[in-house]
């Protein structure tokens, strides 16, 4: 590879790295470019969970600098879709692509109309000023949990977009500001992230230079997201939210 190339793939990391910490999305970015890089596509799927959670370590450290992390409801709420990235990362091989992309057009469009919509706020008020999901009934904890299951099959299978869908459940659901939502998003989707992880390690997947370098980026990338989610709230995490989803929508439906 040429020396370009590898600063392409660390400024397209730090990008990703920013938008996976604030809300989601950044695979849909690392992906095709380590494809169009001519990684095969479980390579490519395997190299970039290299970089996830690499970003994943230093956003939680971020938040936790920050004062914003719950380590113990963080692990417990990963269980869950832990099971489930290895469930994923198993399907993973001989992915339709077009087919899941559509797919996912779809998941984030409901995403989004969710998130504008804040149908809990509308019925319940104040309702994204929790940040104890303890304090929640325990069917409504029974729910989140199954949710972060599937979503963490999800992500075991395809990772792109499953901060969005950990988002679903912790903030819609379980009624979570997005800035708590952030912190106990990046954890799981960094103990998903590993799991699968090993799963590629283990069928030889992974392109260890790239990975590497995608990985530097997409860390200084979550640094600097950790920092813009605590000092400018959950305003602005709605707006780059909304932005990401309606990006990655366009991008997911003119894909061929």
């Amino acid at each position: 590879m040429e020396i370009w190339q590898f600063f392409v793939i660390f400024v397209v990391g730090v990008t990703a790295g920013f938008m996976n910490t604030l809300a989601g999305g950044g695979s849909l970015l690392t992906l095709p470019m380590l494809i169009f890089l001519g990684l095969p596509a479980a390579v490519a799927n395997g190299t970039n969970r290299l970089a996830i959670t690499v970003q994943s370590v230093f956003a939680v450290a971020g938040f936790r600098r920050k004062g914003v992390s719950d380590f113990k409801t963080s692990l417990i709420l990963s269980g869950p879709p832990l099971i489930g990235a290895v469930i994923g990362a198993q399907l993973a091989v001989g992915i339709p692509d077009v087919f899941f992309k559509r797919t996912l057009a779809v998941v984030m469009i409901l995403i989004l109309g969710l998130i504008l919509w804040n149908p809990i706020q509308r019925k319940n008020g104040n309702a994204y000023s929790h940040e104890d999901i303890s304090k929640l009934s325990w069917k409504r904890r029974t729910v989140i949990m199954v949710s972060l299951f599937f979503a963490g099959v999800y992500g075991g299978f395809i990772q792109a977009g499953v901060g969005f869908l950990i988002i679903m459940a912790l903030n819609i659901l379980g009624r979570l500001n997005l800035v708590k939502t952030n912190s106990h998003k990046v954890f799981i989707a960094g103990i998903n992230a590993m799991f699968s992880l090993l799963v590629f390690v283990a069928h030889n997947k992974i392109y260890w230079t790239i990975g590497l370098i995608l990985a530097m980026g997409n860390g200084l990338g979550a640094l600097v997201g950790s920092h813009f989610a605590v000092s400018k709230g959950e305003r602005f995490i709605r707006m780059i939210l909304t932005m990401c989803v309606v990006a990655m929508v366009v991008k997911l439906l003119v894909a061929r």
